[in-house]
């Protein structure tokens, strides 16, 4: 239970005052669509575009959360239509990676964990098949693509959907796979200041690390943030699914490693934590994710200054948000990648701005 000051707890309900009028509009003008990033205001349709991109589960999570929230027939409608558009990516196997978490994990496996649909249970647990049987037993890691063997910082938040797969058809072997891959990544992925590197190259045969690549951050060795996010929420999920301390720790040492990272910013979120100061980037979508989990870890240990940390970069980026009618997308200002150089709006800022405020409200579901 969280509980804010009053002062905060205003600030929240403002938030989801005007949230959850944006989220309805969108959720009648966009079920038909999977939406991504925005061109002119305007979401790109990725259900037209590429079906298998790694974000297509993001809106219908989002929805999930909603109707959890609200129990309103709308979100619910929506969050139906976005799966069943998914459906042919699933058939495509070429084209399945490590990032079918995010895809089923927040449709399939939120349907049936809020409405108990046989169909969408077995689409996802399907899906944690897929996802588990890419791990490499002898290097210990799941592969993040179909080519070289990369290992990213990312699928921290993919293997949630295997410590659910686990419990739900009692078979240890998901949990095995998860828990090797988050065990390597605490060893290759988290350096001894509690910064992440993003891609790891693997010896497939022997095991060990090779190389690490820079990836979506400025450069070899150093710390983009949103892999720092993604390692911040991924590890307190291994630790809430597991209760496995070694998690904990981990959790505690990246996140603070990205608290003094943006209180060096004002609290904003740069897209690399080490990049030059010009030219310097903001990604909202990081200081996001990063906050969802600063609220999880808040609720295991009590420690005031996670959430704390968690409100003041939320607070930070409020003159990010847009909620009129003059874009269809919330939280502007993100980064795919350092080197892109472009700030942009993204459907998974929009879906961890919606999740955090959820939190803070006590009305959320821990949909990984």
């Amino acid at each position: 239970m969280i509980n804010l000051s009053s002062e905060n707890a205003a600030w929240v309900e403002k938030i989801w005052n005007s949230l959850a009028k944006k989220l309805e509009k969108n959720a009648s003008a966009l079920q038909d669509t999977i939406p991504y990033m925005t061109e002119g205001g305007k979401y790109t349709d990725m259900a037209q575009k590429n079906i298998n991109w790694w974000t297509n589960g993001f809106f219908g999570g989002m929805l999930w959360l909603m109707y959890n929230a609200t129990k309103k027939e709308i979100y619910k409608t929506a969050a139906e239509k976005q799966e069943k558009l998914l459906d042919t990516a699933l058939l495509n196997y070429d084209k399945l990676d490590h990032d079918i978490g995010f895809m089923w994990g927040l449709t399939s496996k939120a349907q049936y964990v809020l409405t108990g649909d046989k169909d969408s249970r077995r689409k996802a647990l399907f899906a944690a098949s897929v996802l588990s049987s890419r791990l490499n037993t002898n290097a210990h890691f799941i592969k993040a693509w179909n080519g070289r063997p990369y290992s990213i910082i990312d699928c921290m938040m993919n293997i949630p959907m295997l410590y659910w797969a686990s419990k739900e058809v009692g078979d240890k072997r998901f949990e095995y796979a998860a828990e090797m891959h988050a065990d390597m990544s605490m060893r290759e992925h988290i350096r001894d200041d509690g910064s992440v590197v993003h891609i790891c190259v693997h010896n497939e045969e022997k095991g060990g690390v090779t190389e690490t690549l820079a990836g979506q951050g400025y450069a070899v060795g150093s710390a983009w943030s949103r892999g720092q996010a993604w390692a911040v929420y991924g590890f307190i999920l291994s630790y809430i699914h597991t209760g496995e301390k070694r998690y904990l720790e981990a959790c505690r040492k990246v996140t603070d490693y990205f608290l003094e990272g943006v209180k060096k910013n004002g609290c904003k979120t740069p897209t690399d934590f080490t990049s030059p100061q010009e030219p310097h980037y903001i990604d909202n979508s990081a200081g996001l994710c990063a906050a969802c989990g600063m609220i999880e870890l808040y609720k295991v240990t009590g420690e005031e200054k996670y959430l704390d940390g968690a409100v003041s970069i939320l607070k930070a980026m409020e003159e990010d948000f847009i909620f009129d009618d003059s874009n269809e997308s919330i939280v502007q200002n993100c980064m795919v990648s350092y080197s892109e150089g472009k700030e942009v709006d993204l459907i998974y800022a929009d879906f961890f701005l919606c999740e955090a405020i959820l939190k803070l409200k006590n009305t959320d579901f821990l949909i990984w």
